[in-house]
């Protein structure tokens, strides 16, 4: 039997906001947090073999996606709409055919997703599992841990 293939789809700005030092680039700049979040997934995703998808909210007129070859798919929702609309659309559309996961701290997005067959984690877990699987480098540094070296 072949093996099905696997997803994390993200809440971007749940993570965003969620992550400290997302937050604080957020507050600086939307587009810095999410480049940051964009290149962490990436990572995530070379070296796992993972397929990401990571949903923002937009405010264009039309739901946009974006996604080169091997990188990462990117969508913006539409103007009043949520990126939470899109994950659980994507969500009920997929978990029946792929490994699903889905990260985000909402919590009534979680259930939504679950009742869907998809795997819920949080923003949390989403940083251990990156922590674990992409090496460190000098292009990902540490976290900051509060105690002296």
């Amino acid at each position: 039997m072949a093996r099905k293939s696997q997803y994390l789809i993200v809440d971007g700005h749940s993570v965003i906001f969620a992550w400290p030092e997302l937050l604080a680039l957020h507050q600086r700049r939307t587009s810095l947090a999410r480049e940051a979040l964009a290149k962490q997934l990436r990572d995530y995703q070379d070296w796992t073999g993972v397929r990401v998808v990571l949903v923002f909210d937009g405010r264009g007129t039309d739901v946009t996606a974006s996604a080169d070859p091997h990188e990462i798919q990117i969508f913006y929702s539409r103007k009043g709409q949520t990126a939470d609309a899109i994950v659980e659309r994507l969500a009920s559309k997929y978990a029946a055919e792929v490994d699903l996961m889905v990260a985000t701290s909402d919590l009534l997005e979680r259930q939504t997703v679950t009742s869907f067959g998809a795997v819920s984690v949080s923003p949390e877990l989403l940083r251990e599992m990156i922590d674990e699987a992409v090496p460190r480098s000098s292009t990902r540094p540490a976290k900051k841990s509060g105690r002296a070296s």
